[in-house]
């Protein structure tokens, strides 16, 4: 199958999942990045008067922004911003108050992964109010690794690229139209200035890609990877229930 039938194929699904819901169409968070362009554009095409893009600011950089707004542009995307940078500082700010106490090499992380949970808070109340669905952004390399923030960006009520590895979202990108600085672009989660995404996995994601495609990949990559793999199985399985009562 091509990439550009593959692409309609996608738009499809989307289509009938949210109307198999009772939906009326779809909300995208917009971060800047290739995943997010595309799932905006494959939304686009399935709902072309009903998908919002949101765009999410969070101590972001400026190009951040910029490149959102390219991309609605570009595919034509009614977009919202929504500058969730103070929102941030303040809630940090309470909880680091409340819980003083906490190791400090944990404290990084717990302020970081604030960002993409209020971020899917918001979407989530947006598509509430139109009666849309949270479309998620996350592929299937990050998935397999974990590389996502639980109840964050790795929450949605559809994850139409979840099955496609990093160079396959770049040439799905493609057909789409994505800006060319945007599938180029160093992927970054944007958690902080200078962050990438290869840099805190430790593995590049054509690395990435080899393993779950063929496994073919030097002695040491397969070990980082099966380490980050078996450490985010909770990350890829509902919420385990306790045991059952005596009845």
């Amino acid at each position: 199958m091509s990439m550009e039938r593959f692409r309609d194929e996608l738009s499809r699904w989307i289509q009938e999942k949210v109307l198999a819901a009772g939906a009326r169409g779809t909300v995208v968070g917009i971060s800047g990045g290739v995943d997010s362009a595309v799932v905006a554009a494959l939304c686009q095409r399935a709902f072309p008067e009903t998908n919002l893009g949101v765009i999410l600011p969070c101590d972001s950089e400026a190009l951040d922004v910029q490149y959102a707004r390219l991309l609605a542009e570009r595919i034509g995307v009614r977009t919202v911003t929504i500058d969730l940078t103070e929102t941030w500082r303040n809630l940090v700010a309470l909880v680091e108050t409340a819980a003083s106490d906490a190791p400090a090499e944990t404290i990084r992380w717990a302020r970081v992964n604030v960002k993409p949970r209020l971020r899917m808070t918001v979407l989530y109340q947006i598509a509430a109010r139109y009666n849309y669905l949270v479309v998620g952004t996350e592929n299937r390399a990050e998935i397999a690794v974990g590389y996502s923030t639980k109840f964050g960006d790795a929450a949605a009520d559809l994850m139409p690229i979840g099955n496609l590895v990093k160079r396959e979202v770049r040439a799905l990108a493609e057909v789409l139209g994505v800006p060319r600085e945007i599938i180029d672009r160093t992927p970054t989660a944007g958690l902080w200035a200078g962050q990438t995404d290869e840099e805190e996995m430790g593995v590049t994601y054509d690395e990435l890609d080899e393993w779950l495609l063929t496994g073919r990949v030097a002695p040491d990559v397969r070990a980082r990877l099966e380490t980050l793999h078996n450490r985010s199985a909770h990350k890829r399985s509902m919420p385990p229930l306790g045991p059952e009562p005596p009845r």
